[in-house]
């Protein structure tokens, strides 16, 4: 109950402890031992509701009413067993199950609604645009509101093309065709009617349930595509209608609270998501506009903790890599850098990182571009480059603020490696990201940048260079043996891979004919060892750094890839492309 609000609920009950239950029992919560289940839930990430109902603090109802109160809103219990066909025909099942609500009392211009996600008050704008009327909502049990949902608008949702059959198109062919002389008021109209609103959620639900991490809708002179990235690569889905992309982009902006008028300019923003259903929960999807020649394309970036590890030991990591990294985190100062391309799983790491080590104990800040996911305990700062806001400007601010951990999104420039090395130097662990092929690439990147290598030496304590690889899909893996030239052609041994098989995906309905289902880290750990440190005092190139570490026993991406391989993990195809 409430499993992604628990910041919202701890703010509601610190500020109201006597929340009793609808018949007048239940006892207020001990500020104290408030205070302990938040730092139980800081500590384990387990969801303050579950925290406080386990241990007894308050009743269910009672937490309820709390949260009613503290929102603004009437609680309820829910005691029908039956509803009456006109009350259900008040909501239909795309929006019932889109936004996981179901309808408490309507009246010809009210409707009031049980919501899954009472905090997400976007449900009442959006309900309110779909039917034209006021919209309230009334909190009650979100675990029996899903039952409901599901019980009596079934559990399936509408097909993209089922719903892109019922849409009149005309209706849509005047606005596309006059759409640079629109008013925002004509958008605004466009963007709120329900079969728009309809489609943008099944969209964006679709996606989600696919586990996509970016969606991507794209106007073209004839057509409009939307496109899923899945397991790092893109899969089309059916394409609406050219005449849909303006209303489209129209009903994202609305989402995301952008300028819905002006489309000269790039915009950014961000979605609050309910994703309805079983398993329901708020997705947070980060959205980028771009002025086409044909119209905006929109690109959303989906931040979905539930599909994404924030565990250490849930990343996949050798255990000698692990055991050295939870080390290093727990080290009192110096700078840990992950290194990697865009997409492979940098922040995420270091995200992990930054649970691990997130005790009450500790002060930590990190600054972003921008912040990805919201982590209880973490003061998080985006960047916000246009008012002066810059990595740079963050850190120096940072040292001000008595921190223990700083996280540093990424090292773009001299000024930003500076600040870095002057608060390892002052006693700070500093976790940061840069862009490079592999872990010796880090060093002599900063010494391009012009940090004095002596400087590097004494801060940097080790180096994280990591991919992600698709992993082969279990339904459908097969074993094979690749040709001895294939190997021999791709620098790996055929006598150290003999007689072991390698393996593939066939394709199957689980993991869409692709062969691959998820993915998995191959990670390459270099510490700074004296003869590394002596070697980047000389300015010595990669190369030399590299050989270095693989004496001292450093793993590279390729031979860890390859273990991964060997293990029935991973493809040989996907090795190569990758290292």
């Amino acid at each position: 109950m409430f499993d992604e609000r628990s910041q919202e609920l701890f703010e509601i009950l610190n500020a109201d402890q006597g929340a009793r239950t609808s018949d007048g029992g239940g006892v207020g919560i001990d500020r104290e031992k408030l205070k302990e289940s938040w730092e139980v839930h800081q500590a384990t990430g387990q969801p303050l509701a579950d925290i406080v109902l386990a241990r007894g603090l308050i009743t269910r109802d009672g937490l309820l009413v709390a949260v009613a109160k503290g929102l603004g809103f009437q609680f309820s219990k829910i005691a029908q067993s039956e509803f009456s066909p006109e009350l259900l025909g008040a909501l239909s099942p795309e929006l019932a199950r889109g936004y996981g609500a179901f309808p408490h009392h309507a009246e010809s211009h009210l409707l009031e609604v049980w919501a899954t996600d009472p905090f997400n008050t976007q449900v009442v704008d959006d309900l309110g645009f779909a039917l034209g009327k006021e919209v309230r909502l009334v909190v009650a049990d979100p675990d029996e509101v899903r039952k409901l949902v599901e019980r009596c608008y079934g559990e399936g949702a509408s097909s993209l093309e089922d719903l892109l059959t019922s849409i009149d198109i005309r209706h849509y062919e005047q606005g596309a065709a006059a759409e640079t002389d629109l008013a925002e008021r004509d958008l605004e109209a466009m963007a709120g009617q329900a079969p728009i609103i309809h489609f943008v959620n099944l969209v964006l639900t679709q996606a989600i349930r696919d586990k996509a991490s970016d969606i991507h809708f794209e106007p073209f002179e004839h057509e409009f595509r939307i496109r899923y990235r899945i397991d790092g690569a893109l899969y089309e889905m059916t394409p609406p209608p050219r005449q849909l992309a303006l209303p489209i982009a129209s009903r994202l902006k609305v989402m995301a609270n952008l300028n819905i008028a002006e489309r000269r300019v790039a915009q950014d923003g961000r979605i609050q998501f309910t994703l309805a259903g079983q398993g329901a929960r708020t997705v947070d999807l980060r959205v980028s506009t771009l002025p086409t020649q044909f119209g905006e394309s929109i690109v959303l970036r989906v931040l979905d903790r539930a599909a994404v590890q924030l565990d250490l030991s849930q990343l996949g990591l050798p255990i000698r890599i692990h055991d050295a990294l939870s080390e290093i985190i727990r080290r009192p100062n110096g700078i840990l850098i992950v290194t990697g391309p865009t997409g492979s799983g940098k922040t995420t790491t270091l995200y992990a990182a930054l649970r691990t080590i997130n005790t009450t104990e500790a002060k930590l800040l990190s600054v972003e571009d921008p912040v990805e996911y919201e982590i209880d305990g973490i003061m998080q700062v985006p960047v916000n480059a246009p008012i002066g806001l810059t990595f740079a400007s963050a850190l120096r601010a940072f040292l001000r603020q008595d921190p223990d951990v700083i996280m540093v999104g990424e090292i773009r420039d001299l000024a930003t490696a500076q600040v870095a090395i002057q608060a390892a130097l002052t006693g700070h662990l500093v976790f940061s990201t840069l862009h490079t092929n592999d872990a010796a690439g880090a060093i002599t990147r900063l010494v391009d940048m012009g940090v004095e290598p002596f400087l590097i030496s004494s801060t940097v304590s080790a180096v994280l260079a990591q991919r992600l690889l698709r992993r082969i899909c279990p339904h459908c893996k097969t074993s094979y043996q690749p040709s001895t030239e294939l190997l021999a052609s791709e620098g790996i041994d055929p006598r150290a891979v003999a007689g072991r098989p390698f393996y593939r995906g066939r394709g199957c309905s689980h993991c869409h004919n692709t062969g691959y289902l998820g993915r998995l880290g191959i990670f390459e750990w270099l510490p700074m060892s004296e003869e590394i440190c002596e070697q980047v005092l000389m300015r010595e190139p990669t190369l030399v750094l590299h050989k270095t570490a693989i004496a001292q026993g450093m793993f590279t991406l390729r031979e860890d890839g390859l273990r991964a391989a060997l293990d029935g993990e991973t493809t040989l195809d996907e090795l190569l492309r990758y290292t």
